[in-house]
């Protein structure tokens, strides 16, 4: 795919890129995946969406997700919703897209727009560009506005850039970063924005002192291992230091209060969604009429069902205890006695790990399963994340991870932007491998 650059030498308007169908445009229906949002169309545009149009972006459309972005159901299906059907995998149409944002990873490697837009509560950017083999960023929580995008959870949810390059990520990235002052959690961001493209620097690994999250890399697949330690020689090869880390904090902890976080979060911040939606065209105005409506429509709950949402619907609100415990504990755990007590501690700029395994099957009856994933420290605290394609297993792209602390999202860039011009491992659907390495 060619860089966005071009689009700009010749002079042209209208930078094509795609959208989540969780973001608002004032000219299409904004449905989540869901048939209960099928005529959501209130005629906004979510700021993010401002911002790209003032810099030149023309919105080609909407991509499908995980319905609900993957909260409705632990037995959900990445990339199928009610609205949309499933997203195939393009390198393996048995095999998953991940999500939620698996729409737009697919249309970006097959070559549908050059970029597109996802939103991360939990993974749902970083695994579908990995298992997909493209670039995702996950920025900063408060970089970039949430305003009129479906919500999980204000505490993690954000957008994000997908792209080919990272080159591409960081041009997205600069457009759509910046203060909204319909949401709270942006008050910092013009002051912490930067130009992220002017921020990359192809020799930023020379000198710097990386973090490997071993502990996080030990149940992946040989393969993937192997291609995590040539992507780790690369950046010693090109004059990084790194240290290793074996133990982190406790993960399951972690996601005991991340649940209860999100459980609590969705019934208050999606009820705020839909009160803001025209009645007329979502009759569904609360968690509690949408799961109404979905145990009456057979089409929504024909492969998997609603047990998420039912929990949720049963929580106590933000002032519950139980959720200001959880909540406090997820902060902690995952950020002060995370990412940044290991960073600190090694002295690092940056931690890596294999974001996750290569595409599993969309059976669920069989074996081949997801092995891993370094999604959820950075999604919990609400650091930057991104992941770069690395290789191959089996013939399925797999991806890097980087992360640092808050507002450190042009540093991860940067470092990510150094070690993809190092190795250049992506490969698109149906290209051939190098020789010599077609069992990548």
């Amino acid at each position: 795919m060619e860089s966005l650059d071009a689009y700009y030498a010749d002079g042209g308007d209208g930078l094509s890129i795609l959208l989540k169908d969780n973001i608002e445009t004032a000219d299409m229906p904004t449905t989540a995946g869901s048939l209960a949002l099928a005529n959501n169309a209130p005629g906004r545009d979510a700021p993010l969406v401002t911002r790209l149009r003032t810099a030149g972006f023309l919105i080609l459309g909407k991509t499908n997700l995980s319905e609900w972005a993957n909260i409705r159901s632990t037995r959900s299906i990445s990339g199928w919703s009610a609205v949309g059907g499933l997203t195939p995998n393009p390198y393996d149409a048995t095999r998953t897209a991940c999500g939620s944002s698996s729409g737009s990873a697919v249309a970006v490697a097959v070559g549908l727009a050059p970029v597109a837009i996802g939103t991360e509560t939990n993974g749902s950017i970083v695994c579908p560009a990995s298992v997909n083999g493209v670039v995702g960023f996950k920025p900063t929580v408060g970089l970039v506005s949430r305003t009129h995008i479906v919500p999980i959870s204000h505490s993690q949810d954000t957008a994000g850039p997908i792209a080919t390059t990272v080159h591409d990520a960081a041009l997205v990235l600069t457009a759509i970063a910046g203060s909204d002052p319909m949401d709270a959690a942006t008050a910092e961001a013009d002051t912490r924005k930067v130009d992220y493209v002017a921020a990359l620097d192809a020799d930023s690994l020379r000198g710097a002192r990386i973090g490997v999250l071993r502990f996080m890399a030990i149940t992946f697949s040989d393969d993937t291992k192997a291609a995590f330690e040539r992507s780790l020689q690369a950046m010693r090869d090109a004059g990084a230091e790194l240290v290793e880390i074996t133990e982190g904090p406790d993960m399951r902890a972690i996601g005991g209060a991340q649940l209860t976080v999100l459980l609590t979060e969705l019934k208050v911040d999606l009820n705020a969604y839909l009160a803001s939606t025209d009645p007329e065209q979502v009759p569904t105005r609360t968690l509690a009429d949408v799961i109404a409506f979905n145990a009456a429509d057979p089409r929504e709950t024909v492969l998997f069902g609603q047990e998420l949402f039912e929990r949720a619907e049963a929580t106590g609100g933000l002032e519950d205890p139980a959720y200001v415990t959880a909540r406090e504990t997820s902060l902690r755990l995952s950020g002060v006695e995370g990412i940044d007590r290991m960073m600190a501690e090694n002295r690092v700029v940056a931690l890596v790990s294999p974001t996750t395994s290569r595409a599993w099957t969309n059976d669920r009856d069989d074996q081949d399963e997801g092995q891993g994933s370094a999604s959820t420290l950075a999604a919990v605290a609400g650091y930057p994340h991104l992941t770069v394609p690395m290789g191959m297993d089996r013939g399925m792209p797999v991806g890097i991870s980087f992360m640092a602390g808050a507002w450190r999202d042009a540093t991860v860039l940067s470092l990510g932007y150094a070690f993809e011009q190092k190795t250049m491992a992506r490969r698109a659907p149906g290209e051939p491998a190098p020789a010599g390495q077609d069992a990548q």
